[in-house]
């Protein structure tokens, strides 16, 4: 036989269900409150009773010294249990319920008493005051025990003391009073904890429901997961409540948004200041993976709202992917311009072939000499006109590119720039950004042409890149600067209406501004002031002779 297990050992406690505990302890306060209630109420009942007796004594005796035959009766009439004093006083005491009135003379000698043998004796109590003309109330123990006395003066018809009347209550009357209050009491203290038990039954049954029947050590574990669990993950999380201010911020969301615990409490326009950001955050701008940018920064958001008005927004950093995106395109377009140069490079010497097939040798010599040089004069007027290597090389690419796709890239004739820039790859992103939005916008057009105008003036660098494209209306100029509006179908690998965005972010982190207005003729003209750009004050570059403006379309 197998060993018997050992008793479980029994272990007294609170339950562990939220419900139950609430109701427990707040039954637990409602009956403690009741009791304290009545005990508070039970402590000065007593003295009140008391000192209801003890008047009410008093009252007896003074209505009794008034009698006027009374005092007569002491100063004329021994003292005998059958005297006038002795019935008048038993009259009184039978009308009024006392325990008994004592009537004595000046010397303290009973004139009358409920015990008769009592008569003619000298009472067990000190009657000095009342003999001494001073009315008193007390709490006493004499010959008939503890009773609530009144002792008052008693006067003759010229107002001399010639006695005096003590009326005592027993105090077992007084103390049957207050028995016969409390069950009173208690009733009132059994509603009012029935009243407090149904209201902590209804309290519990809501705690049941919000904290969906969760022990509070298990509320306390989710707790504590959730702050791990909101501030290791890489993403975004930010909590608004109902009133549309900020509770909660994660540690990625303050890292990403470039703000810290002073915005909790915020609403998100005070936090991060008017913008997309913040029309995303604070429901102004609906949707699914709304693109924003913050900073350097491009975050896709989606907002989700809760059962108690708030939400609770994500947020996911997409800055290395934009580049990569970035990158690609650039490599694309790097393929594109290969593409062309292969095609160009396949009809100049299919053409140098047949030259020297039909023995113009002569002519051969000429056009080689006519294609190697349109080659180096349109890299050579790049780089005259553009004195900084990565912005020439990003147009003479461009250039190519444009060709491929019927698109005349134009340098305009007031192109000056020194090698004097401080973010080189910072207005490379600009340009080719603004390139690649003219070429899409003048794409299929007829006689499409893209002109770029890049100057100095000071340490301030202007850009401006026009077109021969639909151009812009009106109420749409400010909006395509806005991070995820755009009008085109996005590729693949990344989304749409982010490069304008990051052109006037660059241009804003500098101080200056990118507008769009309408170019002569038609078309979009982009302008990009960048104060600061340029280091120190060099010497400017040397005004060309002008010439006709630079195409990059070619002949196929």
């Amino acid at each position: 036989m197998s060993p018997t297990p050992p008793a479980r050992r029994l272990r007294l406690g609170l339950p562990r269900r939220v419900f139950s505990q609430v109701l427990l302890m707040q039954v637990a306060i409602a009956a403690g409150v009741a009791v304290l209630a009545t005990g508070l109420f039970l402590a000065p009942l007593g003295d009140q009773l008391d000192d209801q007796a003890m008047r009410r004594a008093l009252a007896i005796a003074q209505t009794t010294a008034q009698q006027p035959e009374l005092a007569r009766d002491v100063r004329e009439t021994p003292p005998s249990p059958n005297g006038p004093v002795q019935r008048e006083a038993e009259r009184i005491r039978k009308a009024t319920k006392a325990e008994y009135i004592v009537v004595m003379d000046w010397r303290g000698v009973r004139w009358s008493h409920p015990d008769r043998k009592q008569i003619g004796g000298i009472v067990s109590t000190d009657p000095g005051q009342a003999l001494a003309g001073k009315e008193v109330m007390e709490i006493d123990s004499g010959t008939l025990g503890r009773s609530a006395r009144g002792k008052v003066p008693l006067r003759d018809s010229d107002g001399r003391v010639v006695g005096a009347v003590s009326v005592g209550i027993a105090y077992d009357n007084v103390r049957a009073r207050l028995i016969h209050a409390i069950p009173g009491l208690f009733a009132y203290a059994g509603g009012a904890l029935a009243v407090g038990a149904l209201a902590a039954w209804l309290i519990s049954r809501r705690v049941h429901r919000q904290t969906r029947d969760l022990a509070f050590s298990d509320i306390a574990a989710l707790l504590s997961e959730r702050e791990a669990m909101l501030h290791g993950i890489r993403e975004g999380v930010v909590a608004l409540d109902r009133a549309g201010r900020i509770r909660l911020l994660n540690d990625e969301a303050q890292r990403l948004l470039s703000i810290g615990e002073t915005a909790v409490g915020r609403s998100p326009d005070e936090a991060l200041g008017t913008g997309r950001t913040a029309d995303v955050l604070a429901g102004r701008v609906t949707g699914t993976d709304l693109l924003t940018v913050r900073g350097q920064r491009v975050l896709v958001a989606n907002r989700m709202p809760t059962d108690d008005g708030g939400a609770v927004a994500t947020l996911r950093d997409r800055t290395e992917l934009e580049q990569l995106g970035r990158e690609l395109d650039s490599t694309r377009g790097l393929i594109d311009a290969l593409r062309a140069q292969d095609h160009e490079h396949a009809n100049r010497m299919h053409t140098l072939l047949g030259l020297l097939e039909l023995e113009m040798y002569d002519d051969a010599v000429e056009f080689v000499g006519e294609v190697v040089g349109d080659h180096r004069a349109t890299a050579e007027q790049v780089t005259e006109r553009i004195e900084d290597p990565l912005l020439a090389a990003l147009l003479v690419g461009k250039a190519t590119v444009a060709a491929e796709r019927g698109v005349a890239l134009w340098v305009s004739d007031r192109t000056r720039l020194p090698d004097r820039l401080i973010d080189s790859r910072g207005l490379v992103t600009v340009v080719g950004n603004l390139v690649d939005n003219a070429l899409d916008a003048v794409a299929g057009e007829p006689h499409a042409r893209v002109e770029v105008e890049l100057r100095a003036e000071g340490r301030t660098a202007i850009l401006r890149v026009r077109d021969t494209g639909p151009g812009i209306p009106l109420e749409h100029r400010e909006s395509i600067f806005t991070e995820g509006w755009s009008t085109k179908k996005p590729p693949a690998h990344r989304e749409r209406g982010i490069g304008l965005s990051l052109v006037r972010r660059f241009a804003e982190r500098l101080g200056g501004s990118a507008t769009v207005g309408e170019a002569h003729g038609g078309g979009a003209e982009f302008t990009v002031v960048l104060p600061e750009a340029l280091a120190g004050h060099g010497p400017e570059p040397a005004l060309a002779a002008p010439s006709a403006p630079q195409t990059a379309k070619k002949e196929s």
